[in-house]
C-alpha cells in the first residue's frame, strides 16, 4: 500500500526546505542543525513531518551522510525530533517541553509521591498553580525569614552543602601548565604591551568557534568581549546601557548579585517571579518601559528550571516589541547530566537583542578571572570603550594559554570528564538526601528540583520537617543551611535549600550528608 498523499507531501516539502548561506565560523553540521532546527521553530517543518533520510539529505545538501547524521542526533537529544534508526525520524508533535526540568513543588500538596530518589530529579509545578493573578500569588509563604537567614550566613557558622563552584581538584593542571609555559615563550614584548580592552583576537576566535559548536551561537571574534567573568560582563551593561530613570526587570528568586548591582545605575529595578518556565513574560508584559531584562534561561539560578523553547521566542518577541535588550546569564551552561542542552537564547536572537555573558571560571577554576560576551553589534565599540574606561583587564599570558587549550581540545576533553564527575557527586547527593529524609519522614517523600544539570539543585522540603526547627538545630550546632528564601525579593516559596555539591568530594558528601540527617 502507498503512504498517504499527507505524509509524502510532509516527506518532499521537508526535502525541498530551502537553505540559507552558511555563515561566517559555522560548521556543516551547525549550518545543517540550524536549518532544521529553524524550519520547526518557523513553522516551515509541522508537527509529525517526517525529515528526509541522512543519504538523501547529504546528497541534496551536498554535505557528508556523517554530518547530516550528527545534525540529527542533536536535534533529538534537544527533543526537536523523535525516532529511531530504521524508523524515520519526524519532527516532535510539540516543541521540545518534554526536556525541560521543572523544578518548582505543587502548592499546598507533600513534596513528592512515590518513585525512587534516582527517579525524582525533576519535580514539577502544580499546574494548576499557574498564571494567577500577582506576582507572588501562586506560592505559599512559609519558609524562615530571609533577613534571619541572611544574619545567620553572615556569622561564623559552617555551611553545609553550599561547594557550587568548579573543583579546581579535578582540573588537568599538568596541561594547563603546559599551556602557560608555551603561552611565555611565545608572547612578544608587542603583545605584552598591548592594552586590548576587547581581549586578544585569537582567544575571541577560539571562542566565537566554541560557542558555534557548543551553544548554537552564530558570532564572528568581532561580537565577542574578553571579561573577568560574568559579574564584570552585568555591570558593563548597565554603565553602557541604563540612565537612572531606566527600567531593570531580573528574576525572583533569581541571581543573588544582580539587584544590587542594577540598582546601583538605576532606582528602578523589578524583581519578577519565575513560574515552572523560568522568566514569566506574562508578568513582565505588566511593565512598560523595560530597559533590560536578566535571565538565567539555561539553568535558572537558583530553582534550576530550563526555559523551554516556546518561552524562549515569547521572550525575544517581547523584548523587539518593547524595544529592550536581554541579557542572558549563560553560567554552568556546560554541564547538563541527563539530556543534550538546549542551544543558547543567542542562538535564536534573530533581532541582535541579547547579551549573552559566559564565564571560564564555573568550568575550569575560580581564580582564573576569564569570561566573555557575544554582543549585539551595534554595541561593541560602548562596551570596549566602557571596559577601557574601569581599568579592567585580563592577562595576555592567560589569554593566550586559554585560546591554545580551547584550539588543541584540552578544554572540550575537561568539560566532557568533570561533567561525568559532577554527574556521579549528583547522584551521590540524591542518595544522601533520600537517606534524610526517609530518616525523617521516609524515602518517598523525597523532592529536588533543577538537579537535570548545573552545580547545584533545590531540596524541598517535604511536609513532616519544619524549616524554623531545621535551621535552628542547625545554627545550634555552628551549621547553617542556604534556604531558598534567600534568593527571593517579593516572591514566596515553599520551603527548600539549595544543595552545592560540585565542589565536594565523595568523601565530603557523605560527611556533610551524615550531619544533615542528624539535623533532620
Amino acid at each position: 500500500m502507498s503512504k498517504p498523499l499527507s505524509v509524502r507531501y510532509k516527506a518532499e516539502s521537508s526535502l525541498d526546505l530551502p537553505a540559507s548561506p552558511l555563515r561566517t565560523g559555522e560548521s556543516k553540521q551547525a549550518w545543517v542543525y540550524r536549518q532544521i532546527q529553524e524550519g520547526i521553530l518557523q513553522g516551515a517543518l509541522a508537527s509529525g513531518t517526517r525529515l528526509p533520510s541522512t543519504r538523501s539529505l547529504a546528497q541534496r545538501w551536498e554535505v557528508s551522510r556523517s554530518t547530516v547524521e550528527a545534525a540529527y542526533d542533536q536535534l533529538r537529544g534537544e527533543g526537536y525530533t523523535t525516532g529511531t534508526v530504521g524508523s524515520g525520524t519526524y519532527v516532535s508533535a510539540v516543541i521540545p517541553d518534554r526536556f525541560f526540568r521543572h523544578g518548582l513543588p505543587a502548592q499546598g500538596k507533600d513534596h513528592g509521591k512515590g518513585g525512587s530518589p534516582g527517579k525524582s530529579h525533576n519535580g514539577g509545578l502544580d499546574q494548576g498553580a499557574t498564571g494567577r493573578r500577582g506576582e507572588a500569588a501562586s506560592f505559599q509563604r512559609i519558609d524562615v525569614d530571609a533577613d534571619n537567614v541572611s544574619a545567620r550566613r553572615a556569622s561564623d557558622l559552617t555551611p553545609l552543602f553550599a561547594a557550587r563552584t568548579a573543583d579546581a581538584s579535578i582540573f588537568p593542571m599538568a596541561a594547563w601548565r603546559r599551556a602557560l609555559m608555551a603561552s611565555a615563550k611565545a608572547v612578544t614584548p608587542d603583545q605584552l604591551a598591548q592594552e586590548a580592552p576587547q581581549g586578544w583576537r585569537p582567544l575571541r576566535e577560539q571562542i566565537a568557534r566554541y560557542l558555534g559548536a557548543a551553544r548554537g551561537i552564530s558570532c564572528d571574534a568581532d561580537q565577542v568581549v574578553i571579561l573577568t567573568g560574568i559579574r564584570d560582563g552585568l555591570d558593563l551593561s548597565a554603565r553602557v546601557l541604563l540612565t537612572p530613570q531606566d527600567q531593570v526587570l531580573v528574576e525572583d528568586p533569581g541571581y543573588l548579585t544582580a539587584l544590587p548591582l542594577f540598582s546601583q545605575f538605576t532606582s528602578k529595578v523589578v524583581p519578577i517571579a519565575i513560574d515552572e518556565q523560568g522568566f514569566s513574560v506574562e508578568r513582565a508584559r505588566r511593565h512598560r518601559g523595560v530597559k533590560l531584562a536578566h535571565v538565567t534561561p539555561a539553568h535558572q539560578s537558583p530553582v534550576g528550571v530550563t526555559m523551554p523553547v516556546s518561552r524562549r521566542l515569547d521572550l525575544l518577541a517581547w523584548a523587539a516589541q518593547e524595544n529592550c535588550w536581554i541579557v542572558e546569564d549563560d553560567y554552568d551552561s556546560e554541564f547538563n547530566y541527563d539530556s543534550a542542552p538546549l542551544a543558547a537564547l543567542k542562538s535564536l536572537d534573530t533581532a541582535d537583542r541579547v547579551i549573552h555573558l559566559g564565564s571560564f571560571n564555573k568550568t575550569m577554576f575560580n581564580a582564573l578571572r576569564i569570561g566573555y560576551a557575544v554582543l549585539p553589534k551595534r554595541w561593541v565599540a560602548a562596551f570596549t570603550r566602557a571596559r577601557q574606561t574601569t581599568g579592567r583587564s585580563n592577562g595576555m599570558i592567560e589569554q593566550i594559554a586559554l585560546a591554545g587549550f580551547l584550539e588543541d581540545g584540552s578544554f572540550a576533553r575537561h568539560v566532557r570528564k568533570a561533567r561525568a564527575v559532577y554527574a556521579q557527586r549528583r547522584d551521590l547527593v540524591i542518595q544522601v538526601l533520600a537517606d534524610a529524609v526517609g530518616h525523617a519522614v521516609g524515602r518517598e517523600h523525597l523532592r529536588i528540583g533543577g538537579a537535570h544539570a548545573g552545580f547545584h539543585l533545590v531540596w524541598w522540603l517535604p511536609q513532616g520537617i519544619d524549616p524554623a526547627a531545621l535551621h535552628a538545630r542547625a545554627q545550634d550546632q555552628g551549621l547553617t543551611l542556604q534556604s531558598i528564601a534567600q534568593f527571593c525579593h517579593r516572591t514566596t516559596l515553599p520551603p527548600g535549600i539549595v544543595i552545592g555539591y560540585s565542589g565536594l568530594s565523595p568523601a565530603e558528601i557523605e560527611r556533610q550528608g551524615a550531619l544533615l540527617r542528624g539535623l533532620v
